[in-house]
């Protein structure tokens, strides 16, 4: 008897997010899933582990755990290294998150760091987030979940498409129902200063941090879409993302600094 697939399941939003249950529920369908989520949201919260206190899991439902106080990276590391101890999942699929997670996005990105800490542990990962009008009522997270199952699907019925740390960073444009899929590049994000300043009731100032515009624009001397474009096209974007961070560009430049 052929033996069923196992994906692990985490998120940045948080173990009560509507969109981590649908697709806990999509994946499902195809696959054994374990979701180990953090207990509270925890986006942008990078690539972060956590060291100032101690951890551990609560039981939800059947095979389904929150983190109390816990990081998307802490999730998939004491995940991996106490439930799969003997056995590694055949996947980590980190999401959806509500909101994009293109471009530099991805460094703040809890989203992203779970599938980073995945494949740094030698598991393959996809990372998965929806684009999303904040001013608007909640999607469906149709797209997203039909496409993440595609994509999963493709995955478990071969190999992992990447080498070693490396993983899929998918992003579904907002209020599409059909989408093709799109190979990017990691576009250029561009930043401004979005903490506003604000007084409580006594006085005392504090500093509240919004979200920027999506705002970006495009590499220089690249052929193919960045995430950004393909997802203002009307795309699915994937994007394939290494961990190897060196400017492999720059040494010869730095040397020549020295």
């Amino acid at each position: 008897m052929k033996k069923m697939k196992h994906i692990l399941v985490t998120n940045d939003d948080g173990y009560e997010s509507e969109a981590l249950h649908i697709l806990v529920d999509a994946l499902r369908k195809i696959a054994k899933v374990s979701v180990v989520a953090p207990a509270t949201e925890k986006s942008a919260c990078g690539h972060s582990l956590t060291l100032s206190h101690p951890l551990h899991f609560v039981s939800v439902d059947d095979d389904f755990y929150k983190l109390e106080d816990g990081t998307p990276s802490d999730c998939i590391y004491l995940a991996l290294h106490s439930m799969f101890e003997n056995e590694k999942p055949d996947l980590v699929v980190s999401g959806i998150n509500k909101g994009s997670n293109m471009g530099e996005d991805i460094t703040y990105s809890g989203t992203a760091a779970g599938a980073m800490e995945a494949v740094l542990q030698g598991v393959p990962a996809i990372a998965i987030s929806q684009v999303m009008d904040f001013s608007q009522p909640l999607p469906s997270f149709e797209l997203a979940a039909e496409t993440i199952t595609k994509v999963v699907q493709k995955v478990l019925a071969g190999d992992f498409p990447l080498p070693e740390r490396e993983f899929i960073n998918i992003n579904v444009p907002h209020s599409v129902k059909e989408a093709e899929l799109k190979v990017t590049y990691a576009g250029y994000r561009c930043y401004g200063n979005d903490a506003h300043l604000h007084r409580n009731p006594r006085g005392m100032e504090y500093y509240w941090l919004g979200l920027h515009p999506l705002d970006f624009r495009a590499r220089v001397g690249q052929e193919i879409l960045s995430d950004f474009e393909a997802i203002e096209q009307g795309y699915v974007s994937l994007t394939p993302i290494q961990l190897d961070m060196s400017a492999y560009k720059s040494m010869k430049t730095l040397e020549n600094w020295l």
